[in-house]
């Protein structure tokens, strides 16, 4: 690993977030100079400060036709250029970003433009021929607006915006108010359909902020984001946050290519990768020994680090795994992990103006339901059933829905979602528990544990796992050897191909649930007690 300096530790400061994301970006570009490289694609095209602000009032001029201040305009794009250009784009002329995620189906993309009362879509021909997207986009109500088509069309008034955009960036963009909607994200829909989310200018800056303080960078740090940036932690983790702070982002269109992120990664001398568990997994196994030696550290998040990554990474690499929490509602970032004090296990301390509130759950003793407060929480939800409204939380309380311990340290030990734990004969067994010991068994594959009505004890639990091997007799044989309660064991261990995962890198807990509930599983037979 490289030398790259002393790092510079920046105080958290809630000033910092009282202004737009497009005058913070405004900001950067005085602070660390026009010409600086800011930005690089996924096809080597390197963007500076003064080339994305000059392209943001171009594209933006020539995107507001047909909409007004406040309208939500839909954003499916993969992560890079365009669609940080279309964010800014949108957000210098007082338009909302929503950003849909073009893996959901139609289904799911149709229940957010309803939602979130969209009427136009910014998308790219390239996107829609290399997805296979083509039916599901002539199936949208919504006018669709390809980026080829505007770059060809761009007219003289639109070029004249990217001139006086470029001399005077702030002021053009002073009209935004920083306590109004900067962008509308979804959740992941891992157990319902997707409910908007709402976030201010100021809850995106506030999380920065939050960040910066508890991650400090160094000069000529190179973060390198391969995650969606229809997922919060791509598009505050990935995109706003290292254009903000002068550090070099390396966008990749896709988690899901190993061998070529691997290649750009030491390509470029990254020294911060953005991940979840399932990827950076995968990039330690695509990777030889040292080749990931420019990253100083990686950042996990949006499930469990597991011992197994851990121990694979210490065998390749001599990075730092950064374990964190985050949620959509928190813009995302709640608690993190800091290189000075990285405790296993835990996913850090709370970041810096978060309040917190632990409720007792029945049947759960140690943790709590866990709400949060703070600069960085929503403005609210949009639910589908109810398009366009924004509902604040109760008092800026946020409930999280997790189940969290905080020890004396301030460290939070995610136990796992209240919707994650079963209830067998009136105990609570957390599911994430049962996807624990079959880790232990079979490290090499993915398992998923969820819950299916049972008439004697309330509900069973059933295993879904892609090891061909998976028994429950084994399950029963470590559970025994290693002290852990009977009722955390499955009823069924059912085994298939693959276990669904989102984009996100989540798995897909409703269509594993759909597998568990079929009759029609084809790769093995349930195993029963």
């Amino acid at each position: 690993m490289s030398e790259l300096g002393t790092p510079k530790r920046i105080p958290f400061d809630p000033s910092a977030a009282r202004r737009t994301v497009f005058q913070a970006l405004a900001d950067a570009r005085s602070e660390y100079g026009g010409a600086t490289i800011a930005l690089v694609d996924g096809d080597e095209r390197a963007l500076s400060y003064d080339d994305i602000i000059r392209a943001s009032f171009a594209l933006g001029s020539a995107l507001k036709h047909g909409t007004r201040r406040g309208d939500c305009v839909g954003v499916m794009l993969p992560t890079g250029a365009a669609a940080a250009l279309s964010f800014f784009a949108l957000s210098v002329y007082g338009r909302i970003p929503t950003m849909l995620n073009f893996t959901s189906g139609l289904a799911g993309l149709k229940s957010a433009l309803r939602t979130a009362g969209v009427k136009r879509v910014v998308t790219a021909r390239r996107l829609v021929e290399a997805a296979g997207l083509q039916e599901v986009v002539a199936g949208l109500d919504a006018q669709i607006v390809y980026l080829e088509d505007v770059r060809k069309q761009l007219s003289l008034k639109n070029k004249l915006s990217a001139v006086v955009g470029k001399i005077a960036p702030r002021m053009l963009a002073a009209r935004s108010d920083p306590s109004a909607p900067a962008v509308i994200l979804f959740t992941s829909g891992t157990e319902g359909e997707p409910k908007g989310v709402a976030l201010s200018h100021q809850n995106l800056l506030a999380n920065v902020a939050q960040v910066r303080e508890r991650i400090r960078a160094i000069p000529g740090d190179v973060l390198f984001n391969p995650l969606p940036v229809f997922h919060c932690f791509g598009l505050t983790g990935g995109t706003i946050l290292p254009l903000i702070a002068g550090v070099k982002v390396i966008c990749h269109p896709t988690p899901l290519q190993p061998k070529e992120i691997v290649r750009r990664i030491r390509r470029h001398g990254a020294t911060i990768l953005l991940a979840t568990d399932t990827f950076v997994n995968q990039y330690a196994r695509a990777s030889d020994i040292g080749e990931l030696d420019s990253l100083r550290m990686a950042v996990c998040g949006a499930e469990r680090l597991r011992e197994e990554t851990r121990a694979l990474l210490r065998k390749k690499s001599t990075l730092t795994l950064l374990e964190g929490y985050g949620v959509t509602e928190a813009a995302p970032v709640v608690a993190l992990n800091h290189l000075e004090d990285n405790r296993h296990g835990t996913v850090g301390r709370l970041m810096a103006g978060i309040e917190v509130r632990l409720e007792p759950v029945e049947g759960i003793s140690g943790a709590g339901q866990l709400h949060v407060r703070g600069p960085n929480i929503m403005l609210g939800y949009i639910r589908p059933d109810a398009p366009g409204k924004i509902v604040p939380p109760p008092d800026g309380w946020h409930n999280t829905g997790d189940i969290v311990a905080i020890d004396e340290a301030g460290f939070l030990a995610i136990r796992g979602r209240l919707k994650r734990f079963a209830k067998i004969g009136g105990e609570a067994v957390s599911l994430a528990v049962v996807e624990n010991i079959a880790t232990a068994l079979w490290p090499d594959n993915a398992h998923a544990a969820i819950t299916l009505p049972d008439g004697r004890k309330g509900e069973q639990i059933v295993l879904v796992s892609d090891a061909t091997a998976a028994s429950r007799a084994d399950m029963v044989g470590w559970a025994q050897n290693h002290g852990v309660t009977e009722l955390a064991l499955p009823r069924r261990v059912v085994v298939v191909n693959a276990i669904p995962v989102l984009a996100t890198g989540k798995t897909d807990y409703l269509s594993v649930q759909k597998l568990a509930a079929s009759d029609m599983v084809k790769d093995a037979p349930a195993q029963s007690q």
